[in-house]
């Protein structure tokens, strides 16, 4: 009878965990917005700047949503997938279904913040795991099946109908972290950034780019040994060297991971956001 008592109570505990696990779950869908609020114009008598975001995963954004990346902001719209414009929360992307928080919702902002006349138009165009080869015109990215450089050039051109591109931000380099592609990487953001300008025809458009973070510097292999990933220290050096007019970068110091030694956590990515936006407001206003 005792044995029978026993795992009665086993059983209510284990149930009573397992509706924990629901409602927790359930909590964190309602996180993610399943309404989105269209808008057909940006609001009368405002200016509209637009900003291209570019890269991969960490500009895509991979951080834990949380209330305050889902509480819309009408001084900041988002193009979404369908070319439509709405009022922005994160997730800002569609590149893959992990998309989550990444630095663009806050950047966008922090913009905002600024001048309360204009109406910040962001357009998500970044796709996770994309070395920065992928970034150039016909080049086709087999793993989501997408050319990268051409949706975005496309998404900016449709989104320039209605407002002003002011700027790019960028946020790659991951999948370049490599002796051979970390060597060349300085020459190829030099000609992204040559292109970009020359096909919006804005030749001197605002273009703000991202370092790697430490965390990646300091890799831990198979074994559970650190190794020195080199390939970043060079990529962060091409960015900090690099010489071309309307051009900042920002550090990527003091942020951390979600646990994969290679993604933002929410909190970095809107630190990441701040450090963009202020950097692009020097560019634009200087």
């Amino acid at each position: 009878m005792k044995y029978l008592h026993s795992i009665k109570r086993q059983c209510k505990k284990l149930l009573f965990l397992f509706c924990i696990l629901l409602n927790v779950n359930a909590e964190a869908q309602t996180l993610r917005p399943a309404v989105r609020e269209i808008v057909s114009q940006p609001l009368s008598g405002t200016q509209f700047e637009l900003y291209l975001l570019i890269g991969q995963s960490n500009m895509a954004g991979r951080g834990i949503l949380e209330p305050v990346d889902i509480l819309p902001d009408r001084h900041v719209l988002r193009l979404n997938k369908e070319m439509k414009w709405e009022v922005a929360k994160d997730p800002l992307h569609f590149d893959k279904p992990a998309a989550a928080v990444g630095p663009g919702f806050t950047f966008g902002k922090d913009l905002a913040q600024i001048d309360t006349s204009k109406i910040i138009g962001l357009i998500p165009s970044a796709v996770g795991g994309t070395p920065i080869a992928a970034w150039h015109a016909g080049v086709y990215y087999e793993p989501t099946k997408t050319y990268p450089y051409d949706d975005a050039i496309k998404r900016a051109r449709e989104a320039m109908k209605q407002g002003t591109l002011k700027g790019v931000i960028w946020d790659q380099g991951e999948s370049d972290s490599n002796v051979k592609n970390s060597a060349v990487y300085g020459v190829r953001l030099k000609e992204l950034i040559e292109n970009l300008r020359s096909d919006l025809g804005i030749p001197d458009l605002a273009f703000v780019a991202a370092q790697l973070p430490d965390y990646q510097i300091h890799k831990i292999d198979t074994a559970g040994n650190e190794r020195i990933n080199h390939g970043v220290e060079v990529i962060n050096k091409a960015i900090a060297d690099l010489e071309i007019k309307n051009y900042a970068f920002i550090d990527a110091k003091d942020v951390k991971d979600i646990g994969d030694h290679t993604h933002l956590d929410a909190p970095s990515a809107r630190l990441m956001g701040h450090r963009y936006a202020n950097a692009m407001q020097k560019l634009v206003h200087k």
